[in-house]
């Protein structure tokens, strides 16, 4: 006996094929107003990453670590102190440095009351010349009426060419005392300057030796250890300023069409997942992609050629509130979204231009000019 098996029912086929064909040009037509009314208008990739500035801390001048204050995650303020040098030697050489300014205070304090010194000398000189003079003159008229010797007016003769000469030399050291001081005061005076400069050397060599934060941040990559001989530039630790974030997105040339600074932005991280959206503005488009600036860019004028769709980096600006609300870490990788609608394509926006400082450097100085005055004002017609 043969069993044959049921025939297919050509309904049922021609339903199942209406439905499925139903579905598909539903999800077609979805998928179609969706780019018409909110797709074509945006560019999305999720090549993107969050950057920040990498600050590296190393020493201004060599020395041996006696103390490190911080550790890898830590938070720091600006100012903050990291790491402390031996500054016995520092400290010696601010003391010697000192020393040499009071001692050239009071030497060039000296070549003042020596000019006035040259002065009264010169003065006395000069009379004393006048009077050899006059005293010439009237042994040569006792010589004419034979009430002395010639013998006494060549005398009178000799001594007023001593007072002469005696004169000469006291106006050559007069001319001397002077060129060492003209125009200058004990405290402008350039051996003075020159020793107060050798004075804010050594202050500041004193003062770098501790280490301070540039930025409020976040410490990381810490590889200095107490003990440790440091020189200057070598790496110690790496502190990011966790305010100044923002995102590196790297969209394919076809997408850059109608991309333009200013443009708003919506980002989305995996760290906090699709319900906080951050918001932010097209700082930027990369003057070339990122093969262009490798160790070794491509050679495609040599060999088969294979066209390899690039990809540029386009920097994009956060909302430091948000940034504030939900933290970003470097490296995290992030969703993005432009809005190309917000801007015609060519517009030259102009965004804040980008500014970091820091005063912590401009401080090494402070207290060093009134330490400087202090030890002139007391040195002073000292010696």
């Amino acid at each position: 006996m043969t069993i044959h098996p049921p025939e297919a029912d050509p309904s049922k086929r021609k339903r199942l094929l209406l439905i499925l064909a139903a579905v598909f040009l539903t999800a077609a037509a979805a998928w179609g107003v969706h780019w018409f009314i909110h797709g074509r208008s945006h560019a999305g990739t999720d090549d993107a990453y969050v950057a920040g500035n990498l600050i590296r801390i190393t020493p201004r001048i060599a020395g041996t670590v006696v103390a490190v204050r911080v550790d890898n995650t830590d938070h720091v303020k600006q100012g903050q102190e990291l790491v402390r040098l031996d500054d016995t030697d520092a400290r010696l050489a601010l003391e010697k440095a000192e020393a040499d300014l009071a001692e050239t205070v009071r030497r060039i304090s000296q070549s003042f009351e020596g000019r006035t010194q040259q002065q009264a000398n010169l003065a006395a000189k000069q009379r004393a010349y006048e009077q050899a003079e006059a005293d010439l003159r009237r042994r040569e008229q006792a010589v004419a009426v034979q009430a002395v010797s010639k013998e006494e007016a060549e005398h009178g003769r000799a001594a007023r060419d001593q007072a002469r000469a005696t004169l000469d030399l006291a106006r050559a050291q007069l001319a001397a005392a002077d060129a060492a001081v003209a125009g200058t005061s004990v405290a402008t005076h350039p051996a003075v300057k020159q020793a107060e400069a050798r004075l804010r050397a050594a202050w500041l060599e004193l003062r770098r030796c501790v280490i301070r934060a540039p930025e409020d941040g976040q410490v990381d990559k810490r590889s200095v250890q107490v003990g440790q001989q440091v020189a200057p530039g070598n790496p110690l630790m790496a502190l990011v300023p966790m305010t100044q974030l923002w995102v590196e997105a790297n969209f394919k040339e076809d997408q850059l069409k109608g991309m333009a600074v200013g443009q708003p932005v919506e980002l989305v991280s995996d760290l906090y997942g699709g319900g906080t959206v951050f918001h932010g503005t097209v700082a930027g488009l990369s003057p070339g992609t990122g093969s262009v600036f490798s160790l070794l860019p491509a050679q495609n004028a040599s060999g088969n050629w294979i066209k390899i769709v690039q990809r540029l980096p386009v920097r994009i600006a956060l909302d430091p509130q948000e940034l504030e609300k939900h933290p970003l870490r470097v490296g995290l990788s992030m969703k993005v979204e432009v809005d190309l609608g917000a801007g015609a394509s060519g517009t030259t926006k102009t965004l804040p231009p980008t500014h970091y400082s820091t005063p912590v450097f401009q401080d090494d100085l402070t207290g060093a000019d009134e330490r400087i005055r202090s030890i002139v004002q007391g040195n002073l017609k000292k010696g």
